[in-house]
């Protein structure tokens, strides 16, 4: 049996950008599920509003659960190209949030937000990295 589970391991092709799906599903979720308790307290250092900040923190659980379920699809190239652009489109949100001053967000307000910019700016480099490597091995 372990020589079963190895060689599967070994051949796979798809394992990092699997890997690096999941990371950010989870990841991304429990910071949604942290944020509720925290609501309150969140949008007075960011300057949003508890509607904004619930909001946010569902968004989060809803991708994770979202992106975990794709992550488990027997083949992840589309999706993760999928997760990718989503991940793209969410750093220039926050951009363009703070840019945009659209939320009158506090010092804490824009590091807070640009943090999660850069986080998702990883997660899909990281990913895109997962798919090249995974398309070099199969091509």
């Amino acid at each position: 049996m372990t020589a079963m589970i190895s060689s599967r391991l070994h051949e796979s092709t798809d394992s990092l950008l699997r890997f690096a799906m999941r990371a950010d599903a989870v990841l991304t979720g429990l910071a949604g599920v942290a944020a509720l308790p925290l609501v309150g307290w969140l949008s007075e250092v960011s300057g949003t509003t508890t509607a904004i900040e619930y909001g946010l923190a569902a968004f989060f659980i809803g991708y994770g659960v979202v992106v975990l379920a794709l992550a488990a699809l027997p083949r992840v190239a589309a999706p993760g190209i999928a997760v990718i652009a989503a991940n793209l489109i969410y750093t220039v949100a926050t951009v363009a949030i703070v840019v945009t001053d659209v939320w009158t967000l506090t010092t804490a307000g824009v590091v807070l937000t640009l943090a999660t910019g850069i986080y998702t700016l990883a997660f899909a480099e990281l990913q895109f990295i997962g798919l090249r490597r995974m398309r070099r091995t199969t091509a």
